[in-house]
């Protein structure tokens, strides 16, 4: 069985070890969605992982969630990212760009645009804005004619990630976003061609990927699923086969990569492991749940057939991390009031693992 430090080859990229820093908002970005130097340093710092798979990056005006979000829809946030890609090459790393876009989970104060999504149900709860939380609006359903723009947005975000350095994207297909909301059985009411049964509620999703895989290459290509994850109020019923049908379309496009989450039970997980024959990248805790993912959990899913391990929280207040799980050394804590509140604190101030006497030199994994 290979261990989270064999090294792996993933489309064009040979990865070191098989250790993947998870995609986590951290709304650093300045006006305009610009990248900073903040986070080129923040990515750079964790350049020993395997991969790094970016923030969620809007493509689109209206297709941002959260203010303080990076964007990759214009030709100065292209330039405001070649240094954060540039950083984490000269430091020996690889990076994918995740583009997100919120749908429904946004607002008019963030965007100044209404929410759109596949149909007009607001998501549970409150989301952000640049003036606190706020109930989550009542959005515009797409027409039919719409819903191919969308799709493109994501094809042109991937044309721009690469432009800008990124080695490749991965689409934000979980978490209650916009694929996501078109995959539901409760957020998407449709009844044309993008709603109704497992077929038609797939489709979007699909041709978001191959539209993205025609852009930029299937290589370069990879997506994030949460199979029957609740976030945001989206609901999936028959969640097993709603995923297994939309893996096997995935399937036909050779993508670099599915990127699942732990958000359905595990027997559910394992016949989805069966239904994609690609690489697996496997996020093995909830995510934002009570546990922390870790070497015990990496090692049972490699066992299980994933080939990669994604850890998120692990990695923010960790930058070697990648070090720590090589040599067993302790894993410092995350301060989760400094998650989303801007500046340096809590971003670039957890330092490397300060070496003393009786430390352990390595530990398998």
């Amino acid at each position: 069985m290979p261990t989270l430090f064999s090294s792996y080859r993933l489309g064009a990229l040979t990865l070191p070890n098989r250790v993947v820093m998870a995609p986590m908002t951290r709304v650093r970005a300045a006006a305009g969605g610009l990248a900073t130097p903040s986070m080129a340093a923040y990515y750079a710092q964790r350049a020993t992982a395997g991969l790094i798979v970016s923030e969620g990056v809007q493509p689109s005006v209206i297709g941002q969630s959260n203010p303080g979000t990076p964007g990759l829809h214009t030709d100065e946030q292209v330039a405001s990212w070649r240094p954060v890609t540039e950083a984490v090459h000269v430091n020996g790393g690889r990076i994918f760009a995740q583009i997100m876009h919120g749908g429904r989970v946004s607002h008019p104060a963030t965007t100044g645009c209404r929410p759109v999504g596949p149909s007009a149900v607001p998501a549970v709860g409150e989301v952000f804005t640049p003036a606190g939380r706020q109930p989550a609006p009542v959005p515009r359903a797409l027409a039919a004619d719409e819903v191919p723009e969308h799709v493109r947005s994501y094809a042109d975000a991937a044309r721009r990630a690469v432009d800008a350095g990124f080695d490749g994207v991965e689409l934000h297909g979980a978490n209650g976003y916009l694929i996501s909301q078109f995959l539901s059985s409760n957020a998407n009411l449709r009844t044309d061609r993008y709603g109704g049964g497992i077929t038609g509620r797939i489709r979007f999703a699909v041709e978001a990927a191959a539209a993205t895989a025609d852009a930029v290459g299937a290589h370069r290509t990879g997506i994030r699923l949460s199979p029957g994850g609740g976030f945001w109020g989206v609901e999936e019923t028959d969640a097993a086969g709603l995923n297994t049908a939309l893996l096997t379309e995935l399937a036909r496009l050779d993508l670099a990569y599915v990127h699942l989450e732990a958000t359905a039970v595990e027997d559910v997980l394992r016949g989805l492991r069966t239904a994609w024959p690609g690489p697996l990248i496997m996020n093995p805790v909830l995510p934002l749940g009570p546990r922390q993912a870790g070497p015990d959990e990496a090692r049972h899913w490699l066992g299980l057939g994933a080939d990669l391990i994604s850890f998120g929280r692990a990695f923010i207040a960790n930058p070697d991390l990648v070090e720590r799980l090589r040599t067993g050394l302790p894993l410092a804590p995350v301060d989760e009031s400094t998650y989303f509140m801007g500046g340096d604190a809590g971003y670039l101030t957890y330092p490397a693992y300060r070496y003393g006497a009786g430390d352990p030199v390595s530990v398998p994994a």
